[in-house]
């Protein structure tokens, strides 16, 4: 079945006329039809199936029987059907209201906010609608003029006429005025805060509730500026595009279209009368008839005269994410896209001794200095996420605390919120580095990743299930505080023997001062165990003893599929990874016959915080 033919749920809301029943032949026996919706799988008013061996299903059983595919690719973003279309009969005025957006939906209402769109089918001389304000008002003036009933006096009042759209985006005042025919294209939501209703009462006697406070938190208070991007759709967001489709029965008496695997195709018809042919199946339709074509349906002809809006879901327009990995020294911040690639990047200096307030509000200006320079619009990024060196109360967005930029109690969620108005994650850098090299680096054949940096100390991030585990409890794992020696060299964490004392930079110098006389940097020791001497070879396998040691416990705890070594001593590439492979391999619990995990050197190096950041959102 190719063609699905809907009946829509009807809704008598008191506002409401009769003009759908009488002039577009949807099917009701009460006095007040205000809206019928004819693709809607919400639950306060699902269509149904009346043709074909679906009849008698809802569209949203049809979905649960048929799978999700019939939706197409598309949509597999949307945790539910994307959309809800809507006749709307406007016999009298509708309240002034406005409807939040994804995520403050989700948060207070537990379902999706609301974008939409109008498209004026009918409206008789006169006709006007509200969208937006007149001028820039403040939020004071705002709650002020709905308490004094003087609201109307700032709104934007928009005379219509047939044909006319308009796009509504979530957070935009907005009110259908009275004599007004209205199909609406909206996200699949029924969440709207009602600020003013004429003193209207509703079927109880009494006054409708009005939702002033959650009005207040999410309406933009600027004029809305209508524009013309959405050409050559008549609208087009992320969640959803809408073409006009016109059949004069003349001279254009028939249009030819594919259904990919993409997404599915809504068709609801204005006007007019023909046939839709799809495979092998004839379907007619006439004024006021909505029809459903599953994605993947293919090649499909539509006959007759008809004026229609034709609706899909396109993929989402080029979404970016910024990571941020937070350093002592410096603060690295990148542009991530949708296939894990470094759009560009920039390096700025933390200046950690300023303060937290003063290091946050850098970050956010140079975000959004790196987006303008990019020509990146704010609506196009998702998200933020923040490597920070230290401990993270992920869930809080708090630093709790920090050596290394000498952080304490830091709601660093909160306080980057102030520049940079969308979702905010924050979690361990090493975890962010982890995450890079398990999505983008050497490891993103892999959904179990250890990873361990070994630098000035030992860091380490821990990915199962292709997500960072962090344990219960906040503070991440601290890989390179596991004890190897029994009461062995002080850690910088007050403990002795710790991995961190042996694996790290750090200590490859303290070894080479005690036994060759002065420090040198891991390269150089290395160099000089393979050129022969000795001491520096005898320092080179015990830090490479100590270093598996620690590894192979790490095996036998979490078995990765893949565990990697990154910072500076890991550019010793073979000369390291080779031994500690042997190690691993007559170290590990069960040996050879045990499931022995790849051993690679990282390969993101500065950019792993920054792509691991990024895809925390």
């Amino acid at each position: 079945m190719s063609v699905l033919k809907l009946k829509p749920a009807c809704k008598d809301y008191l506002w409401g006329g009769h003009r759908l029943a009488e002039e577009y032949g949807i099917e009701y026996d009460g006095d007040i039809l205000a809206e019928s919706w004819e693709l809607s799988c919400h639950p306060d008013g699902p269509s149904t199936i009346v043709n074909g061996p679906f009849a008698g299903l809802t569209l949203e059983e049809y979905i649960e029987k048929e799978g999700k595919q019939v939706l197409g690719n598309h949509c597999r973003r949307f945790r539910d059907f994307p959309i809800l279309i809507k006749f709307i009969d406007a016999k009298q005025n509708l309240s002034i209201q406005v409807h939040p957006d994804n995520k403050y939906a989700l948060k207070n209402e537990g379902q999706y906010g609301k974008t939409e769109m109008w498209y004026i089918m009918d409206a008789k001389e006169g006709a006007f609608l509200y969208y937006g304000f007149k001028k820039e008002i403040s939020k004071e003036e705002f709650a002020k003029r709905i308490e004094e009933d003087t609201l109307l006096e700032v709104l934007n009042a928009v005379p219509v006429h047939k044909g006319d759209v308009l796009f509504i985006e979530s957070g935009t005042i907005h009110a259908i005025g009275e004599n007004i025919l209205i199909a609406e294209i909206q996200q699949n939501s029924n969440v709207t805060y009602r600020v003013y209703d004429y003193g209207r009462v509703g079927k109880d006697g009494k006054k409708r509730d009005l939702h002033i406070e959650k009005a207040l938190a999410v309406t933009n208070r600027v004029p809305i500026v209508k524009s013309g991007s959405s050409y050559p759709h008549v609208a087009d967001c992320d969640y959803f595009t809408v073409d006009k489709l016109n059949l004069d029965g003349c001279m254009m008496k028939k249009m030819e279209g594919t259904v990919t695997d993409d997404s599915f195709v809504s068709i609801l018809m204005l006007d007019g009368e023909g046939t839709i042919t799809c495979g092998d199946e004839t379907v007619s339709y006439k004024k006021g008839d909505s029809l459903f074509l599953p994605a993947g349906s293919g090649s499909y002809t539509i006959a007759g005269s008809c004026d229609a809006l034709v609706t899909s879901i396109r993929e989402k327009a080029g979404p970016v994410r910024v990571g941020i990995d937070i350093g002592g020294t410096d603060t690295k911040i990148g542009l991530v896209d949708v296939n894990q690639q470094l759009l560009t990047s920039t390096v700025i200096p933390t200046e950690a001794e300023t303060g937290a307030e003063a290091v946050i509000k850098r970050i956010g200006e140079a975000v959004l200095a790196l987006m303008e320079q990019e020509q990146i619009a704010m609506d196009q990024c998702i998200g933020v996420g923040v490597g920070v060196p230290g401990t993270v109360d992920r869930k809080a967005g708090m630093v709790v605390y920090s050596n290394n930029i000498k952080w304490e109690q830091v709601p660093m969620v909160s306080m980057l919120s102030a520049y940079l108005p969308v979702p905010i994650q924050i979690a361990n850098d090493a975890d962010c580095a982890a995450l890079g090299e398990a999505v983008s680096g050497a490891a993103k054949d892999y959904q179990d990743v250890v990873m361990l940096t070994l630098g000035t100390g030992v860091g380490g991030g821990i990915i199962l299930d292709g997500k960072i585990y962090e344990g219960g409890r906040m503070g991440g794992c601290e890989l390179g505080h596991m004890v190897i020696v029994e009461n062995g060299e002080p850690c910088t964490c007050g403990r002795k023997g710790c991995l961190e004392a042996y694996a790290s930079a750090t200590a490859l110098r303290r070894v080479s001062e005690k036994k060759l006389g002065k420090s040198m940097e891991p390269a150089e020791i290395f160099a000089l165990a393979e050129s022969g001497d000795e001491t520096a070879k005898e320092i080179v396998e015990d830090y490479t003893r100590k270093l598996g040691t620690g590894i192979v416990n790490i095996v036998n705890i979490f078995r990765p599929q893949a565990l990697l070594l990154g910072g500076g001593i890991a550019a010793q590439g073979e000369k390291l990874l080779a031994p500690v492979r042997e190690m691993v391999k007559t170290g590990c619990f069960g040996g050879v016959h045990g499931e022995i995990p790849e051993i690679k050197a990282a390969k993101l190096g500065n950019q792993a915080g920054m792509i691991g950041a990024a895809n925390l959102v």
